[in-house]
């Protein structure tokens, strides 16, 4: 029964949710930080304000952090922080760009050839490692090569981003939405893969040609490059032992558990020890490196090129590996100045102000003091142990209070009996019907990722939705649901609003830091293409792996 209670819970939910897609900062009198209302703040905001409304109780905030009908947050989160840190440190060793380097020699000058190789290669990594590490190193690695070759970014980029968010449907693990949906609806995690591979392969080929179709334009992407050079792909692995060991650890880990999935087994389980073992051999490995003064990570003698503590610059990595096609000599170009994107998840500029412009009062000494030291001991940790203080950044700690914070406001919505009247609405338009809940929860699923707060709160409130019409619904139609929302949820981040994804507003955060805006106009206007013929494309061959298996 919906009550004043029910009404004030959805009103709260909606509007959180706004302050995720459209964040604000409220200014605050001087050397107070103004006080920001996004993703990590508005949701947990809203529930302190319905908690205070007493809208929610206790359990329900133990509902939404331990789990209900079967979906655990924390196993969730807890295998996708285990297995990013394994992929992270992984393209810490340079084995990305290095990849990137021998896929742009093949390309040689054919801008085609090479924009087509470039989509192969992201589509396979983004498979394997997900489609964050590949944003963070692919990212990077386009910017100044786009630059360099004089090509237009827009094409290259969004292509980019299109490639690694349609292959993170294919393993459970390489979206939270996934693992929330094999939770959620209780599929094998090896199912998952059987099921979305065919959706995978439509959308993917799809959306290469309308990215195709809409970049014709030789200004976009020129038949044969003016700029081209042969990059050594040796020079960018920077440490070759560490790529072997990485790519061993989770490559173990991604099948040992699709393995134990048959056995009921919570995949955590698996994937925390294997990345608890990788945290000790980087420890260890980076130890004996720095004992024996063996070059770490590119660390060499500073220079101007260093970042500040002997870390070399993404860029001037890029630069120093680029050789002439004529002669393969070595050769620098200018110096650009960007940022390498190990920052991008990392403290605000606020708390990394210079110590000495504090006023001299001897509180303030005091802290200034403790504070110099905390910053000088974590340049000597970076220094001594530099893969892990190089990927801690870099984990997405934004998705934890986002996540839980999720689960128990749609919880709320449960407790309030919204679910229900959702669940209510979707058999009336249905009546039942798998082919018509396959259309109507792909569409829903790619609209609510962007109006919704990321594809995590579109997952989990359509998740919730069919679990509540599941009385009403045969197996094979929550099956097909299922598979439907899979599809959305992970196409869905190709969409209008960066928001619409964790992945966008990363993207969006390391464009922002090498001086590329993308306004939202913009990013919806190239997406929009890609993105309907997707969604049409994918729920299509839903509809027919169903009515072949059904």
């Amino acid at each position: 029964m919906i009550t004043g209670y029910s009404v004030a819970t959805l009103v709260v939910f909606i509007i959180s949710i706004s302050f995720v897609i459209y964040p604000v900062s409220i200014p605050t009198p001087r050397r107070i930080p103004n006080i920001p209302i996004n993703l990590t703040t508005a949701p947990i905001l809203a529930i302190a304000i319905l908690w205070a409304a007493q809208c929610l109780d206790p359990a329900v905030i133990r509902g939404g952090i331990v789990g209900t009908d079967g979906v655990k947050p924390y196993n969730i989160l807890i295998l996708f922080f285990s297995l990013a840190y394994m992929a992270i440190t992984l393209d810490i060793t340079g084995i990305l760009q290095s990849a990137a380097f021998w896929v742009s020699n093949k390309g040689g000058s054919n801008g085609w050839k090479l924009y087509s190789y470039f989509y192969i290669m992201l589509t396979i990594l983004s498979i394997l490692l997900g489609n964050d590490p590949v944003i963070l190193s692919g990212t990077a690695f386009l910017i100044y090569y786009t630059k360099v070759a004089e090509l237009n970014h827009i094409s290259w980029l969004m292509s980019e981003f299109a490639a690694a968010n349609t292959a993170s449907m294919v393993l459970f693990v390489g979206n939270p939405t996934n693992v929330v949906i094999c939770e959620g609806f209780n599929v094998n995690n090896a199912a998952f893969t059987a099921y979305t591979i065919l959706p995978f392969i439509a959308c993917s080929v799809f959306c290469f040609l309308a990215l195709g179709g809409q970049y014709r334009n030789k200004k976009y992407v020129p038949r044969k490059l003016n700029h081209a050079a042969d990059l050594d792909a040796r020079s960018v692995l920077l440490d070759p032992i560490g790529a072997c060991v990485g790519s061993f650890m989770l490559g173990s880990a991604l099948i040992l558990c699709l393995v134990v999935s048959f056995f009921g087994i919570d995949v955590w389980k698996i994937s925390l020890p294997f990345a608890t073992a990788k945290f000790i051999y980087d420890v260890a490995w980076d130890h004996y490196r720095f004992v024996r003064k063996m070059p770490m990570l590119g660390r060499g003698q500073t220079g101007p090129e260093d970042n500040g503590d002997g870390v070399p610059s993404d860029d001037f990595m890029l630069q120093d590996a680029q050789t002439s096609p004529d002669d393969k000599s070595r050769h620098r170009q200018p110096s650009l100045p960007m940022s390498t994107t190990e920052n991008v998840n990392s403290f605000p500029d606020s708390d990394r102000t210079v110590v000495d412009n504090l006023p001299q009062s001897s509180g303030k000494v005091f802290v200034a003091r403790w504070r110099s030291k905390g910053i000088a001991l974590h340049k000597r940790l970076h220094a001594h142990f530099p893969t892990f203080f190089t990927a801690l950044p870099r984990l997405p700690f934004a998705l934890v209070p986002f996540a839980f914070s999720q689960f128990i406001l749609i919880e709320a919505l449960s407790y309030q009996g919204w679910m229900d009247v959702f669940g209510t609405w979707l058999i009336r338009a249905t009546h039942g019907d798998m082919y018509r809940t396959i259309w109507l929860i792909g569409v829903l699923g790619v609209i609510l990722c962007n109006i919704s707060g990321t594809n995590i709160g579109a997952t989990i409130l359509l998740t919730k939705v069919v679990r509540a019409a599941s009385p009403m619904l045969s197996d094979q139609t929550i099956r097909a649901a299922a598979i439907a929302l899979a599809v959305a949820s992970n196409i869905g981040a190709v969409s209008f609003t960066f928001s619409a994804s964790l992945a966008g507003l990363l993207w969006r955060g390391i464009l922002k830091q090498k001086g590329i805006i993308v306004t939202q106009a913009t990013f919806a206007y190239w997406n929009v293409l890609p993105l309907v013929v997707m969604m049409i494309v994918g729920l299509s061959v839903v509809c027919a792996e169903m009515a072949v298996l059904y």
